[in-house]
């Protein structure tokens, strides 16, 4: 028994990725709860370490540790927390952007899901300063199509950096 895979015709491409900015709006204007209904309840959000190995040439993505691996459980605490005055990382608030753009959809097998690869650029200031913080690198998602509506069931963060300069990771990728 052969699948077909799904063609990603120019509506599918845009609903898609009216998704992706719907997110990026969220999460700069801070509205995490909002945020948390564009994922899946059996989201795996995770950001593998990459490592730096000289003469090797590899993704350099570890298999063994990561920065985080979430669940929708652990996202919404996370999220909870920022909501009450113990979040004293983010009094003030940070003002950030989140930058998607290369969005690659490609089909599966599955009529509802599709394969989802872009790459971002997270940057954020804080109070008065002048220092800016950013991240950048890849996203592969698998969003899938629940009550007609397109969620993240599954995110992989690859962060370009080795090291990570940002001072925490409240954020969201």
């Amino acid at each position: 028994m052969s699948s077909e895979v799904k063609k990603v015709t120019p509506e599918l491409q845009m609903e898609i990725t009216n998704l992706y900015y719907q997110e990026a709006y969220f999460l700069d204007n801070r509205k995490y709860k909002e945020w948390l209904e564009l994922l899946t309840d059996d989201i795996n959000y995770k950001m593998p370490m990459r490592e730096t190995v000289e003469g090797v040439d590899i993704d350099n993505i570890a298999e063994d540790s990561s920065f985080f691996e979430e669940t929708k459980t652990s996202l919404s605490t996370r999220v909870n927390r920022l909501y009450t005055k113990s979040a004293w990382v983010e009094n003030p608030a940070t003002r950030q952007r989140h930058f998607i753009t290369n969005i690659v959809i490609d089909g599966t097998e599955n009529p509802n899901e599709y394969n989802v690869r872009s790459y971002f650029l997270f940057k954020r200031s804080r109070g008065s300063t002048t220092d800016i913080e950013e991240m950048f690198g890849e996203r592969n998602d698998i969003v899938r199509l629940v009550n007609n509506q397109w969620k993240i069931a599954s995110r992989i963060v690859y962060p370009d950096q080795s090291v990570i300069t940002t001072m925490n990771m409240s954020m969201f990728l």
